[in-house]
């Protein structure tokens, strides 16, 4: 059928919608080559620890493997320039190495899905595709569970899905259940996208991202971490990592852990371990080189405590540069249990983790906490308070005032900077969003970063997620509003515009010779001081690009 279609309409490509089956099939031939593979007979139910479950996973990924390629060879056999399109595979490594374009297929969000992502998913993607062209498939239909396929969802949450899109990387492509046009209020608002695409289309042209901060996600960890009570909701540890960066208008990008060589690193000054669990021994040493180079790490709860199998470690695979062992557990849930924050004894100053809650002298602590003993000297500018009754009232009163076990281990190694939080701050931060963990965890990267942003937003109130690229003859900032109070439940009923002063870092040796508004048209004054380009931008409504011509 594939070799009829290629001959006769001689299309691009074909895209196989929904060609990865769904879920465990049990029909003979599966039975049969299963046995073949593992001497093992299917499982019975989608449990991701499961032994046999997992010997599945990696036989249906090789067997889908083997389909994609026999149909791409079939259809590259009649036409070089053509290729078989699979809808999604479920290893990003054998993706980005072997597809020579991407459609991803994240329609819309749906539930508590935040709008951020669909720039995630992107980045993951883009990870291991590097700048190999990247489809975003978006619809204009509501995604929920209950199918809804001739309705429309509102203009703004179109629009922010698509801007989230395309600030990291991705060219949009509408989709729409049906020829018939029972609701037309999309039109409108796809002819808004495509005309801007089309008017900034030399400065979507885009070389390479220009972030300087990695967020590390691991695919061992998703597949092989998990199963104690203290390992629950993994993939909140990420999710609260991503908002934060989100919040706090920090550029940056998402690193495959499976990628974690020289090349691939080199842009990066600081790369962020939210609970990277599950780390090879050659995935350590990689990370032991960054820092031997002058990269920073801010690392989480029980990083690198687990093998790439999942299987524990007696002590921390990167226990060496983390400055700490493992003390033999985890402490949690800890409810009511507190962090004290201290000024330096000497100087009288606090550290700058703690800027902007020098007042607080306490403030929530962690759910879960790894116990660890110090292997080297560190400052203690944050220490537990440990769990007390929270009641009855009469009750609600620290039975130890401090200890020495500290909420945060932080060092210098030549030029890098390490941060190890032995708490699960990043879900905490997810699952509560905490003011206090925001600001502290906040102020850990910039701290860890040794380096001024490449580009800063002052905008109260108001929550802009920033990608920064270069282009042959100009470099991009892309400004994304969230700002909305349907943010983390859609969908959004309007958008609400703010406004921004924007100090954006350009290339050492580069010359600015124009700036210009790409979505409103625009010309704002700027001002150049150094490598520092500053201006306002007097409205956001979904999405704005700076874009800065460099001579």
């Amino acid at each position: 059928v594939i070799q009829e279609i290629t001959r006769r309409y001689k299309p691009d490509g074909i895209f196989s919608n929904r060609w990865a089956g769904h879920g465990i099939c049990y029909c003979e031939h599966c039975r049969k080559n299963f046995k073949a593979f593992s001497g093992l007979d299917l499982p019975t139910a989608n449990e991701r620890l499961d032994p046999i479950y997992q010997k599945w996973a990696l036989w249906r990924m090789e067997r889908l493997k083997q389909l994609w390629f026999h149909w791409d060879a079939a259809i590259r056999k009649i036409d070089a320039g053509s290729r078989f399109i699979p809808n999604g595979f479920p290893d990003r490594l054998l993706t980005g190495k072997h597809a020579d374009f991407f459609f991803a297929d994240q329609q819309a969000r749906r539930g508590v899905i935040p709008p951020w992502s669909n720039g995630k998913g992107a980045k993951k993607l883009r990870a291991t595709m590097g700048m190999k062209p990247l489809v975003g498939i978006f619809s204009v239909g509501v995604e929920e569970e209950y199918r809804w396929k001739d309705s429309v969802q509102s203009d703004a949450e179109i629009r922010t899905w698509v801007a989230e899109g395309t600030a990291s990387g991705m060219k949009p492509c509408f989709v729409k259940f049906g020829a018939v046009l029972y609701d037309k209020r999309w039109l409108g608002t796809i002819d808004k996208i495509y005309q801007v695409h089309h008017r900034a289309e030399r400065y979507l042209m885009n070389t390479a991202p220009l972030a300087r901060v990695g967020i590390v996600y691991s695919e061992s960890t998703e597949r092989n971490y998990g199963g104690r009570p203290w390992q629950r909701n993994i993939g909140d540890h990420e999710n609260g990592m991503y908002h934060l960066m989100v919040e706090d208008s920090m550029p940056f990008e998402m690193v495959n852990d499976r990628l974690l060589d020289e090349a691939s690193l080199s842009q990066f000054r600081l790369l962020i371990l939210p609970n990277v669990a599950a780390l090879s021994d050659e995935q350590c040493g990689q990370l032991r080189k960054f820092v031997q180079r002058g990269g920073s790490l801010v690392a989480t709860f029980e990083t690198s405590l687990y093998n790439e199998e999942g299987k524990p470690r007696e002590d921390f695979g990167l226990a060496d540069i983390l400055g700490v062992s493992y003390d033999n557990s985890v402490e949690g849930p800890m409810q009511n249990s507190y962090l004290r924050l201290k000024e330096d004894p000497a100087t009288k100053q606090f550290h700058p983790v703690l800027k902007g809650l020098e007042n607080a002298f306490r403030m929530i602590n962690t759910i879960h906490h790894v116990k660890v003993r110090p292997t080297t000297e560190f400052q203690s500018p944050v220490t537990i308070i440990p769990t007390y009754p929270d009641h009855p009232m009469e009750d609600v009163y620290p039975r130890v005032p401090d200890t020495d076990n500290r909420g945060v281990y932080l060092r210098e190694i030549g030029e890098a900077r390490i941060a190890y939080i032995p708490g699960d701050m990043d879900r905490a931060y997810w699952q509560v969003m905490a003011r206090d963990h925001s600001l502290f965890l906040r102020n850990v990267v910039r701290w860890a970063l040794k380096e001024q942003p490449l580009a800063e937003i002052q905008s109260p109130g108001s929550v802009i997620d920033v990608a920064l690229w270069k282009q042959e003859k100009s470099m991009t900032a892309h400004l994304v509003n969230l700002t909305n109070p349907m943010m983390m439940k859609g969908p959004m009923r309007e958008l609400i515009p703010v406004s921004a002063e924007v100090t954006i870092r350009t290339p050492n040796g580069s010359k600015v010779t124009g700036v210009q508004l790409l979505v409103s048209g625009q010309k704002p004054q700027y001002k150049v001081v150094g490598n520092a380009v500053t201006l306002t931008v007097p409205k956001i409504e979904d999405h704005e690009i700076v874009a800065i011509d460099l001579g």
